[in-house]
């Protein structure tokens, strides 16, 4: 089983990717795989509607050479799950993730239908429940099973690799992935426990 998590920071090795690093370690630890492929800092294509992903027969956007669109695409077919994390810009999801996401579900949904999902943000200090939510929405579109937490998947931090010093929000992203390979051990009807593995509740808040 593997689950392709998409970084949708500009910034490569930034908390976002903490975030998603931490996930794909204790998804290792129930002998699921995970890819983290970054959505890059270049410029990242809107649809603009024109349908023409409807006529190619696979399910292509037809900005094909211009971003990873086609890349996510192409790699869902043999992914079992799909986690897409941005930063929090303005109370929202970084553009270029928000982008991607969009027309990679309308492009090539055939590739997703079915599959759990979930969003991870990452912010400095507010706007991160309205970001999630955007994120979360169009998988629900998209008859995916969406996996949470013990908390909305979130983390804390500003400059790179602050996020890991979230102890709450790091445990988090941990009971996200112990979430995400329950499920996915069920749906694949494999032998696993009657719940999730649960770890003592490490609570923090940010008065210091």
């Amino acid at each position: 089983m593997k689950v392709l998590l998409i970084n949708g920071s500009p910034r490569r090795e930034g908390n976002t990717h903490v975030a998603l690093k931490a996930i794909g370690l204790q998804l290792a630890k129930h002998h699921v795989d995970s890819e983290i492929l970054w959505v890059g800092n270049k410029a990242v294509r809107g649809c603009i509607a024109c349908g023409a992903c409807k006529a190619n027969a696979d399910s292509r956007c037809v900005f094909g050479d211009q971003d990873i669109c086609n890349e996510v695409i192409a790699k869902m077919a043999t992914c079992d799950a799909i986690i897409i994390g941005a930063p929090v810009y303005w109370g929202q999801p970084a553009s270029q993730a928000l982008a991607i996401q969009q027309r990679m579900l309308y492009a090539g949904g055939a590739n997703f239908q079915g599959k759990p999902a979930a969003a991870v943000c990452v912010c400095r200090r507010g706007g991160a429940t309205a970001a999630f939510q955007t994120l979360q929405m169009p998988f629900q579109m998209c008859n995916m099973p969406l996996v949470g937490s013990q908390y909305w998947n979130i983390a804390y931090g500003r400059e790179e690799g602050q996020a890991a010093e979230d102890v709450e929000g790091m445990q988090t992203m941990r009971t996200l992935a112990n979430n995400m390979a329950w499920m996915l051990q069920k749906l694949h009807g494999l032998p696993t426990t009657e719940a999730p593995e649960r770890e003592p509740w490490t609570p923090m808040h940010f008065i210091r």
